[in-house]
């Protein structure tokens, strides 16, 4: 493995949250100083060689690998980490061992509870555990196995697919990398493993439903399109994904002679609501499930939960804090989440490179709420006008763009198409607009050199 740059790595900067490490300590060493990060604010635990206090590069990357993960599942509860990275630090090959910010638990080791202060791990006074248990009283639903679970419940397929995912690092028994995960103990599956990768989903939590509807206008009404997916996490968020872009306004709108293709909201911004919503939902929350709503002007997205921890509205945007760090950790080795608690700064940075207004958070009796703007035009004519349809039926972008030129000046001749496309054949240029009379889209007007169309 080829390393990477320390500078790539988030948390390096103060130096409580840097730690460092031999290869040659015991687990349970390496272990102290991962919860102790872990019970202050995360970090990147460095594994290195050397003696005498001397760090140098490491001799075996492989076992320094395994060597960290087995720190982390002897914790309590076991700390659930992304897979350590080999990197560059100071001329040396170290291994960057990271413990995210924001976990909802409190570790120990061999019963002692342990917090980062400046540059060693100190135990926490009675005062300090009992204040930090408070502010993260988590229940860790999780982590349970739920009565009468078994193994057979799992997907073998998608354990695989997982795993190979992974690659290399995981070692090459996916067990045993259910069980870092947080997915497996004892060989029976835990909450987020049967969520994660179940047979059936639905059975043991209908709770997990996510409902996606659409309306027309501003407000409900009685026509809408609906869907209702429970299925297993990652795939959940894919077909949800999918089913918001085939349904949110897609079109097109000519600035002079060009055309500018626009949806109705910024597809990155509506995958972070999305995943952000099924990575940090309260699941233990029975009886609803997330509902996401498309209107005209706007996206709903509404998830079972109120914020958790101490993250508040006032501090959504800096402070992290996962409900759910094993499902979080897993949809990340998946590709479908980047960092902890990252999600609403980069919604927010998709809607201001679209030229939109930020969303907006509520937190409501029981769950917790966001509103994505959409684009204005996408509710107007012509300028905004929704091409989807076209589309569907098939029409090229040169036909597309002659419907939009008609919409906008009343009128299109071939010659105006021409200087559209102008790479195009002249005789492709009459085809597509021969094909256009033909579907009785556009209505054919004079002859010869005084041909123009017209929107029939």
């Amino acid at each position: 493995m080829e390393p990477i740059p320390l500078a790539e790595l988030p948390g390096q900067a103060a130096h409580s949250r840097l730690a460092f490490a031999n290869e040659r300590q015991r687990p349970d060493e390496i272990a102290e100083t991962l919860a102790a990060l872990a019970n202050a604010h995360g970090g990147v635990l460095m594994i290195g060689s050397g003696r005498g206090g001397q760090l140098a590069s490491l001799r075996d990357p492989a076992t320094a690998t395994e060597l960290a993960l087995t720190a982390a599942l002897s914790c309590t509860p076991p700390l659930i980490i992304p897979l350590p990275q080999v990197v560059s630090y100071q001329g040396m090959t170290l291994l960057a061992v990271e413990v995210p910010s924001g976990l909802p638990y409190v570790y120990a080791v061999n019963g002692r509870y342990l917090r980062r202060e400046g540059d060693s791990n100190q135990p926490l006074s009675p005062a300090a555990l009992h204040r930090l248990f408070s502010e993260r009283a988590e229940l860790g639903w999780e982590r349970q196995v739920p009565p009468g679970a078994s193994f057979a419940e799992l997907d073998p397929d998608l354990i695989t697919t997982y795993a190979r995912r992974v690659g290399p690092p995981a070692g090459d028994d996916p067990m045993t990398l259910l069980t870092r995960r947080g997915c497996l103990i004892d060989n029976q599956p835990t909450n987020a493993g049967l969520l994660l990768f179940g047979r059936d989903v639905a059975v043991r939590f209908p709770q997990a439903e996510i409902t996606l509807v659409r309306y027309r206008g501003r407000e409900p009404d009685d026509v809408f399109e609906r869907a209702d997916i429970c299925a297993p996490l990652p795939d959940a968020i894919r077909r949800a994904e999918r089913w918001l872009n085939d349904h949110m306004r897609k079109g097109s709108r000519m600035i002079g002679l060009e055309r500018e293709d626009w949806t109705q909201f910024p597809p990155a911004a509506v995958r972070e609501a999305l995943v952000n919503a099924v990575a940090h939902r309260d699941y233990a929350a029975r009886g609803e499930g997330i509902r996401i709503t498309l209107f005209s002007n706007r996206l709903e997205v509404y998830s079972p939960g109120r914020l958790p921890g101490h993250v508040t509205l006032d501090n959504i945007r800096a402070e992290r804090f996962s409900r759910n760090p094993a499902i979080v950790q897993v949809l990340a080795d998946l590709g479908l989440v980047e960092r902890l608690g990252y999600g609403i700064d980069r919604m927010l940075r998709h809607l201001a490179a679209a030229g939109l207004p930020p969303a907006t958070f509520h937190e409501t009796a029981a769950g917790f709420l966001v509103i994505l703007p959409g684009h204005p035009f996408a509710e107007e004519l012509p300028g905004g006008i929704d091409t989807t349809a076209w589309r569907r039926m098939g029409l090229n972008d040169r036909q597309i763009s002659a419907l939009l030129f008609v919409v906008e000046q009343q009128r299109i001749t071939n010659r105006d198409l021409q200087e559209m496309h102008p790479d195009v054949s002249p005789e492709t240029i009459r085809r597509d607009l021969s094909d256009l009379v033909a579907r009785g889209l556009l209505l054919k007007v004079g002859d010869k050199r005084a041909t123009y169309y017209i929107l029939k």
